[in-house]
């Protein structure tokens, strides 16, 4: 495994399309912090409160989260698309390991960097805003449940891309599931409606970020409840992967 693994990390950080997804993760959610930051200090007149300040600066992950589901996508999808797939089936036969080599590399470097990118985010928040009360126990909780929201919808993407095999239908999958589904979901009527809307995907997982709970989920029963989703898809793609043809 531990060939995999270091065979894996110099696939990943040698694509040109990594760099620039994470790149682009890391300006998305410090793009959205100083832009609602400042719009928020300017509209009051003065210094938001703490909390409100997290919530402002985290705005990003929303869109962030959609680059880390293509990111996601392109770790495999990519290597079907120009052949790549056959040559790491023979140096890796064992087709659920090659895949756990993926996802183990993944989350690692997601994790990291989305991580640091949501503390940054609320850094720049915090010195734009300059609340006068500021937790930093609840800056350090947002900044983990942000990088974990994000890695979860990396893993969705990569998911979807084993499943599908195809990247522009696996990213058009992840940005149903991820984004406009749930807000489909959450105009179903009924209390059964309701249910299933608190369930359904980034519903139940972005709990996580906000650290509110919503109906029966709290933060981390919610963020339970999204990886559940995402296990779904990959379960589903490695089935797939390990019965039909590269």
């Amino acid at each position: 495994m531990k060939h995999i693994l270091r065979s894996e990390w110099t696939k990943i950080r040698s694509v040109r399309s990594t760099v620039w997804t994470l790149t682009v993760t890391a300006a998305l959610m410090l793009g959205f912090s100083a832009l609602l930051n400042a719009s928020a200090r300017n509209t009051s007149g003065g210094p938001i409160p703490g909390d409100q300040t997290i919530m402002l600066s985290l705005t990003g992950t929303l869109l962030a989260s959609l680059s880390m589901a293509t990111l996601g996508v392109l770790v495999i999808s990519s290597e079907y698309r120009t052949g790549a797939i056959r040559t790491s089936l023979m140096a890796v036969p064992k087709r659920m390991s090659l895949l756990t080599g993926k996802i183990v590399t993944f989350v690692a470097i997601s994790l990291a960097v989305c991580t640091v990118a949501a503390a940054g985010a609320i850094g720049v928040g915090a010195a734009i805003s300059q609340p006068p009360s500021f937790e930093l126990g609840e800056a350090a909780r947002s900044a983990l449940g942000s990088g974990l929201y994000l890695t979860a919808c990396g893993l969705f993407g990569l998911g979807l891309g084993t499943l599908v095999r195809h990247t522009p239908g696996a990213i058009v999958s992840a940005i149903a599931l991820i984004l406009v589904l749930p807000t489909i979901a959450n105009q179903l009527p009924g209390e059964w409606g309701r249910t299933v809307a608190e369930h359904f995907t980034t519903n139940a997982g972005l709990l996580i970020v906000s650290g509110q709970a919503n109906g029966s989920l709290g933060p981390w029963s919610g963020f339970a409840v999204y990886l559940a989703w995402v296990a779904l898809a990959i379960t589903a793609g490695a089935a797939l992967m390990r019965h039909r043809d590269a």
